[in-house]
């Protein structure tokens, strides 16, 4: 089976490449990936089967080998900053909790940015 390292994927689009050991590029939909995997990140080692689909070759029956040594750990924020990211944070969330309480969903745009935002807290409290 080829292998290859992740060179990105969106988990909001659902897609993605790898970069095969051969030197290919390879498209990666999120369906290709295993049970109850819904993202990897760039740089996982992948095994995984071909087949040739509408963008080229396409990666199927994915395996993931092996996650990235992550650099979280050395780059955390200190927890006295992270306090205050927490409690602005929870500001926010209050402020769009009771607005759907209220029955009004936030603008797309601004929903998008408190996921982001979100996101990045969950990346940063991750070990």
């Amino acid at each position: 089976m080829p292998t290859g390292k992740v060179k990105f994927f969106d988990e909001a689009k659902g897609f993605g490449f790898i970069a095969s050991d051969e030197g290919d590029e390879v498209y990666l939909h999120a369906s290709a990936l295993p049970a109850g995997v819904t993202v990897v990140k760039p740089g996982s080692r992948v095994e995984f089967s071909l087949f040739d689909g509408k963008r080229g070759a396409q990666a199927t029956s994915v395996r993931v080998l092996e996650a990235p040594v992550s650099l979280a750990r050395r780059s955390r924020k200190p927890a006295d900053e992270m306090s205050v990211i927490v409690q602005d944070l929870i500001r926010l969330l209050d402020n769009l909790g009771a607005s759907l309480n209220r029955g009004k969903q936030p603008e797309p745009a601004h929903a998008s940015k408190i996921a982001a935002l979100l996101r990045k807290v969950a990346d940063e409290l991750d070990d």
